[in-house]
């Protein structure tokens, strides 16, 4: 089962990646991405009310990672798209306002849902009996008003929230990137003369071996910072590397591709340079 949801996240991503092209970020790419991925839930649930789950086990490995995944471009697409319906004409002090106010809207839901936050941050476990299970909710629980409209046959009383938790991440990096292009940063951009000849996933795998080893910064550079330096230097769009990420981590096998290869390469380079 999770083999056939995997399939399906992959299946999407690479019908969004086909769609940003076409339509290259217009009202009309949101549009299009959001019926695609309602499409998508719509196939997943009608397989989960068929079939079910094997076990306790499974059930919550669904609602708490994959049907989260699925769910969070949703609520991450449908958030750019009100955002860039509703963005004020004026100059670059009006709208750079308007997105620090989006901004704020993420840090206060951060802030009204710490806990959970930090049960899902450190891969806490031991509530997943309730949060992740259909008709275990506990009203205790500071439960979104979602959980209450929706199918409890497809809906846990926590999955929303892992999945808002994931939009609101990517959500955050694009709102600052929004802010972070301005006349100066543009010109820098365009003054590079490295130009990054890899794939974007090699380049997120790269960035992410580094933030994790805290080789940057003495390890208190964030994530974000890290990525942002790597696309300024190297005249590059990483887009969504967050999930790009989820997406590395995903894999059943070599999930650390690009830098095994990196591996192999030096090595060869040396037994060449041995061998002169």
């Amino acid at each position: 089962m999770r083999k056939l949801y995997n399939e399906i996240i992959e299946k999407l991503d690479s019908k969004i990646q086909d769609c940003t092209v076409e339509h290259n970020g217009s009202i009309l790419f949101f549009e299009v991405i959001i019926e695609l991925i309602l499409k998508e839930l719509s196939e997943v649930k009608d397989i989960v009310l068929k079939k079910g789950f094997n076990n306790l086990e499974e059930e919550i490995h669904f609602f708490k990672k994959l049907k989260p995944l699925l769910l969070s471009k949703l609520i991450y697409y449908n958030a750019i798209y009100k955002i860039e319906a509703k963005k004020p004409y004026g100059g670059d002090k009006i709208v750079k306002k308007y997105l620090k106010t989006e901004l704020s809207k993420l840090k206060k839901y951060f802030d009204n849902n710490l806990e959970f936050y930090k049960y899902y941050r450190t891969n806490s476990t031991y509530l997943d009996h309730k949060y992740f299970v259909r008709g275990k909710y506990d009203i205790k629980l500071s439960l979104d008003t979602y959980y209450f409209e929706s199918d409890h046959n497809f809906t846990t009383s926590h999955d929303y929230k892992v999945a808002k938790i994931l939009a609101n991440d990517l959500l955050q990096l694009y709102l600052e990137e929004q802010l972070f292009k301005t006349p100066q940063i543009k010109k820098s951009i365009n003054n590079s003369f490295l130009k990054w000849t890899g794939s974007k996933t090699a380049m997120i795998e790269l960035i992410y071996a580094l933030y994790s080893h805290g080789l940057i910064d003495n390890g208190n550079a964030d994530i974000k910072h890290i990525a942002k330096t790597f696309e300024n230097s190297f005249d590059i769009d990483l887009g969504d590397f967050y999930h790009t990420f989820m997406e590395l981590k995903a894999r059943k096998v070599n999930r650390t591709k690009f830098l095994d290869s990196l591996r192999d390469a030096l090595i060869r380079k040396m037994d060449e340079e041995d061998e002169m």
